[in-house]
């Protein structure tokens, strides 16, 4: 049921963008994970709200790390 401490991440962070508060929002920060087992990129938005989705490039597919 729990992971153990040796296991690999299923996730991990590729980068983090911390962006300045807003007004009645909070501080925002946007952050690349990437799926160790797909490879795929997601962008996720860390706002008291927030959202992820899947990282597209400029032709509208999927970025994929390999």
């Amino acid at each position: 049921m729990f992971k153990k401490d040796n296991e690999e991440k299923r996730f991990i962070s590729k980068l983090t963008q911390v962006i300045a508060p807003h007004k009645g929002i909070g501080l925002t920060a946007i952050e690349i994970i990437v799926d160790t087992t797909t490879g795929v990129n997601y962008l996720l938005s860390q706002t008291p709200y927030g959202g992820m989705t899947p990282l597209l490039d400029e032709n509208g597919d999927v970025v994929i790390d390999k």
